[in-house]
């Protein structure tokens, strides 16, 4: 084992903040949900629809986890009634909720637009901690959020035909207070539930919610058994499914929220914007959607958003610091 420097974490309200172990995770994160939109696409195209292929990857995310989950309770005990309760309302919202109001939104808006409004998120939590604990979001924040929100007008490239509905924006926005929720029950969580536990109940909870929604007909759930194309190869319609299963869930929930509880639930979710870079980025290998100017001017500003609000703010000068530098 080598030895490493002393981590010196942030603070942030009542969260430590450990950018040198958050980030990492938190990027690894971002990519493997990213992925999951060129897998969702290669089903799409065959005759899936997009709460099947949801239901699906949590579902297979559960039972991925499932076995892991039960020997880590053998080891850990069973959780509390308060805990259990939890952990189901994340499923519930974080999860089900999150990609029942998505979709519901895509019915009446755009895919971008769709996805602007789910990734105000960020902006709705720097306004729900300073109403709820007081935090007043610093300038470098406020500055952070303005460049990852332009950035993130640029990489949907909104220029086109963008449709606005009412209902539409009130699905969006609900999809947006579900990511919220997402987070802050991540962070909040930590001290009674192990990340494998709240996702393998998560992904479990979410999958049925997700199933009895398309049995009573909210969403429609229709597979298909046609091959895939990815990187110009043909392949099984499992391939992408497990992908989905085991990458952009399984892997994607448990490091989301071991980086939510490293960074805190606010630069947490600025990070996750990365998600939408890697996502061109995936599109371009897998599918082959290659990414205009434009997206990456965007990219940039969303990275540069991000790393202003991580900015460390400067230290506190003691008194007469200044004057005693002066006379050495």
């Amino acid at each position: 084992m080598t030895a490493t420097a002393p981590v010196t974490p942030l603070v942030a309200g009542s969260t430590t903040v450990d950018v040198r172990t958050g980030l990492p995770i938190a990027l690894c994160s971002a990519a493997a949900f990213a992925l999951s939109g060129s897998l969702a696409s290669s089903l799409l195209v065959t005759g899936w629809s997009p709460a099947a292929v949801v239901a699906a990857r949590v579902g297979g995310a559960f039972l991925a986890l499932l076995l892991p989950c039960l020997l880590l309770l053998r080891r850990v005990g069973l959780p509390t009634g308060r805990a259990t309760g939890r952990m189901i309302a994340y499923g519930v919202v974080a999860v089900a909720g999150a990609q029942l109001c998505y979709f519901s939104a895509v019915q009446h808006l755009s895919v971008g637009v769709a996805l602007l409004l789910e990734y105000l998120a960020p902006v709705l939590l720097i306004g729900f901690f300073w109403w709820r604990r007081g935090q007043r979001p610093s300038a470098a924040k406020l500055v952070g959020a303005a460049l990852a929100m332009a950035g993130l007008v640029l990489v949907l490239d909104l220029t086109g035909d963008v449709r606005v509905s009412l209902v539409g924006v009130l699905w969006g926005l609900g999809a947006a207070a579900c990511l919220c929720v997402y987070f802050v029950m991540s962070e909040s969580s930590g001290s009674s539930s192990p990340a494998l536990l709240l996702t393998t109940v998560g992904t479990g909870v979410g999958a049925v919610v997700l199933v009895l929604a398309g049995l009573i007909g909210i969403v429609p759930l229709t597979v298909a058994a046609a091959p895939v194309t990815i990187a110009a190869q043909t392949l099984p319609w499992w391939v992408p499914v497990v992908a989905l299963a085991l990458v952009s869930a399984a892997l994607a929930y448990v490091t989301g929220i071991e980086a939510v509880r490293r960074l805190g639930s606010s630069i947490a979710s600025f990070v996750a914007l990365s998600e939408v870079i890697l996502a061109v980025v995936f599109a371009a290998l897998l599918l082959g959607q290659i990414p205009t100017p434009i997206q990456a001017v965007g990219g940039i500003l969303i990275l540069a958003g991000i790393a202003t609000v991580q900015a460390r703010p400067p230290a506190p000068r003691t008194p007469g610091a200044g004057r005693r530098s002066r006379r050495r």
